[in-house]
């Protein structure tokens, strides 16, 4: 499953009063994991960049005067976004954006279909709140520290370790024991993000077997009768 945590920066706040996107970030995940592969672009809206914008982003009409428009990189963008999930905290906001510029441009817009909002997921899982980024990079205890002013790219990396732990948190292995009687009895220890492995404890008492006398002959003649490489064999007794 192919996922994209996904965020933009803009000039403000309205994308049909005149506003424009700025940046885009975009972080893409394969099975809930990173892949390090990414998409990010500095636009020029080819307006002035109101003093209120400027303060969230940093971003200023002279540094973007000689990035590309968004009709340069429409096509770049939809490559990379593909058939994915866009991942975004408060989708709406994004969407109205991104979708405005792709109709400008002339190109396909994004259904809501392939979109998912982790403000929703947030919500409904801590419907006390607060639900911003920050907040929950403070519940999960993510490090948002670099995040001085907001970032498309950087946000979107952030974003993708929230949605983790909004769907479930990071699984450090596929074990059934506690991971003390795992490294007891052999097993391996692992990183976030790692699949292990750990040695099954044997029961203290074996169980008695199901079959009896010929029966077992007739089976063990039968896992014979199915070569040296059968998979069988390993589990004889």
């Amino acid at each position: 499953m192919r996922e994209i945590s996904f965020d933009t920066e803009t000039t403000g706040l309205n994308p049909r009063g005149g506003d424009r996107l700025v940046e885009i970030g975009g972080v893409e995940l394969i099975n809930h994991i990173a892949t390090g592969n990414s998409y990010h672009v500095y636009i020029n809206p080819q307006r002035d960049m109101p003093e209120e914008a400027f303060r969230v982003h940093g971003l200023s009409a002279e540094f973007l005067s000689d990035k590309p428009l968004f009709e340069h990189v429409a096509d770049e963008f939809l490559e990379f976004v593909g058939d994915a999930t866009l991942v975004i905290h408060n989708a709406a906001f994004d969407m109205g954006f991104i979708n405005e510029e792709l109709k400008r441009a002339g190109r396909r817009t994004i259904p809501n279909t392939q979109v998912l909002d982790t403000l929703e997921i947030a919500r409904r899982k801590h419907p006390t709140g607060p639900n911003s980024l920050d907040a929950l990079c403070s519940r999960y205890g993510i490090d948002n520290s670099r995040r001085v002013k907001h970032g498309a790219l950087l946000d979107a990396e952030i974003l993708a370790e929230v949605y983790l732990e909004l769907i479930g948190g990071r699984q450090t292995a596929l074990g059934l024991v506690p991971e003390e009687e795992e490294m007891s009895s052999g097993g391996q220890s692992t990183a976030p993000g790692e699949l292990g492995t750990f040695n099954a404890r044997k029961r203290p008492n074996p169980l008695a077997p199901l079959l009896q006398g010929n029966e077992l002959e007739a089976h063990k003649a039968f896992i014979e009768g199915m070569g040296e490489n059968a998979i069988w064999g390993k589990y004889g007794g």
